[in-house]
């Protein structure tokens, strides 16, 4: 197996993303025990949330898995996770609402969402090929530093797409936030819980970021200790 001492560059970045996980799912441990005072389920915030925001074409489905919680933009539908959509914990309204933020982003035509969207396809060509096509280069020869190059320049589209995420997952959280406080889904230090929640979330997506930039980092002095 090929090691490199650059290695050692990512032991920060993978120290964050582990914090990061680990405190999300505590944090949502904690709240997901905390039933809210009305007893709204995750399903039925989404609903109401989107109905008072007046939005008609979008449903809300429940799907299988863990912290799965997603809105699909093509399919119009907001999918929570089945413990999300039947619970009526804090961690529960907190997920659903933040789902309903991406509803109002893609209503509202919020670009950074619209550049995300753009760059998957771009993204999933990078994450899987841009390393591969660098690894390979340092075995080439002559020809190394060119599937290098390549390979860098499709990983970097990684880092600019977890960099638009961050707007686009704090936007949908200060959206959430905003609308459960004005609809009164949640009550009075309810809205503290649900903002843990969200923060922790949000939080996880910074890990991410920091951690890709660390492996372009680590590319990029592969890269150049092969000139050497």
């Amino acid at each position: 197996m090929f090691f490199h001492p650059s290695y050692f560059l990512l032991i920060p970045g993978m120290i964050l993303v582990w914090w990061a996980q680990q405190r999300v799912q505590s944090t949502y441990r904690k709240y997901s025990q905390i039933q809210s005072s009305l007893g709204l389920t995750g399903a039925e915030v989404a609903e109401t949330i989107l109905k008072r925001m007046g939005v008609q074409n979008v449903t809300v489905e429940p799907i299988a898995g863990e912290l799965t919680d997603h809105y699909d933009p093509t399919a119009k539908a907001v999918r929570l996770s089945e413990v999300v959509y039947g619970s009526s914990s804090l961690a529960a309204a907190a997920v659903a609402a933040h789902e309903c933020g991406h509803v109002l982003q893609d209503v509202k035509g919020y670009k950074p969402m619209n550049i995300r969207a753009a760059l998957v396809p771009a993204v999933n060509l990078g994450s899987n090929l841009g390393p591969l096509l660098i690894f390979a280069g340092l075995f080439l020869g002559a020809l190394g530093g060119i599937f290098i190059k390549i390979g860098i320049v499709l990983f970097a589209s990684v880092i600019i797409f977890h960099l638009v995420t961050l707007p686009v997952e704090f936007d949908a959280s200060s959206r959430a936030l905003r609308i459960i406080d004005e609809l009164g889904i949640l009550q009075g230090e309810e809205n503290q819980g649900a903002r843990k929640v969200l923060n922790a979330a949000a939080f996880t997506y910074v890990a991410t970021a920091l951690y890709a930039v660390l492996q372009l980092a680590q590319y990029l002095i592969i890269a150049m200790s092969r000139r050497n």
